[in-house]
């Protein structure tokens, strides 16, 4: 056999081993997301901190499945959950989501304006915040042809904002004394992505899980108009590049089956024997979509993200979470 002298080979074997690690890695962290051995929190954490020291092996992989995953943990929730609580909280979150989104974007546009960012970044940092973080971007910036650094900048911002959230909400709950409704109206409103809404909620037990997610997808329900009016506005006062074409907007067709999987909760009796299992299931599978969710932030994304539309994202943020948490202690019980 002839032996191989290469100079490089020994550093291409190091870089196939370390490869190796990697994914060994990866994959264990994900192993113990997927068995509760970690709590949601930590799997963010433990995600973030894998993909921005030793970088996430899988990164497509790791995008598709989170983005899949989330929405089938979400309908999952719909079997252990009956249909009068889900439309008893999605209704005390309309009036929340109506006022705190127009309020929301009105005080992000002028935010955006006194610190100078660019009016597509501005727009997605506000739809982020107002409705449901990352998914309510990915809509919008469909429908105005918002630029790759654009969507950055507002992913970014907004999934910062959202880990923190993840870590602050539960223990001022508690401080605050909030009942589990309460609580889950709150984050419901306040918490950008559905992943850390039933991250926090999960602390406070299943009736605010249930309040939580009802009144988060309600919200996420908001998508549709907030990006026609968008898509709208940037025709009627921006001119548009003839090669830039807006795309259709992104209707988030999973809270439909979120409400069928309800529905059959509710009148198919013998559903309630599988819906603890599936309700277990879903909390596991949607902290391994934190997981994934944090080893998808990468070192470009966090240099992205400036001081200012970080500043916009905060204030926004802080609004929102401050004064529906004082309407929701009046009116919540």
């Amino acid at each position: 056999m002839k032996k191989i002298s290469s100079p490089d080979y020994p550093i291409r074997l190091e870089k196939r081993i370390s490869v190796g690690v990697r994914k060994l890695l990866f994959l264990c962290s994900a192993f113990l997301c997927l068995i509760n051995w970690i709590s949601s929190p930590l799997a963010l954490t433990l995600g973030m901190i894998l993909s921005l020291t030793v970088q996430n092996p899988f990164p497509r992989t790791s995008r598709y499945v989170a983005k899949y995953l989330l929405q089938g943990c979400v309908i999952l929730l719909g079997f252990g959950m009956n249909l009068a609580v889900v439309l008893k909280a999605g209704e005390s979150g309309a009036l929340f989501a109506a006022v705190s989104i127009v309020a929301t974007f009105f005080c992000g546009n002028i935010l955006g304006q006194q610190l100078k960012i660019p009016v597509k970044a501005s727009v997605l940092i506000s739809a982020g915040t107002a409705i449901c973080g990352g998914s309510a971007i990915a809509a919008v910036s469909s429908v105005i042809s918002a630029a790759e650094s654009e969507i950055s900048v507002a992913m970014g911002t907004v999934f910062l904002l959202n880990a923190v959230a993840l870590y602050v909400f539960p223990p001022l709950g508690h401080l605050l004394h909030l009942t589990p409704t309460q609580f889950g109206t709150w984050a419901g409103v306040a918490i950008h992505d559905i992943s850390s809404v039933v991250g926090a909620a999960s602390h406070f037990g299943l009736g605010a899980l249930s309040t939580a997610t009802a009144v988060k997808l309600s919200r996420a329900l908001w998508i549709v108009p907030v990006s026609v009016t968008a898509a709208f506005i940037f025709r009627r006062y921006h001119i548009w590049d003839k090669q830039q074409i807006p795309n259709p907007i992104q209707i988030p067709w999973f809270i439909g089956l979120f409400l069928l999987a309800s529905v059959v909760r509710t009148f198919v009796p013998g559903t309630a024997i599988w819906s603890p299992l599936l309700t277990r299931l879903s909390e596991s599978g949607l902290t391994l979509t934190l997981f994934l969710i944090g080893a998808g932030l990468s070192q470009p994304a966090l240099k992205a993200v400036g001081w200012k539309p970080m500043v916009q994202g905060m204030v926004l943020w802080v609004f929102i979470s401050v004064s529906s948490m004082l309407i929701i202690r009046q009116v919540v019980h």
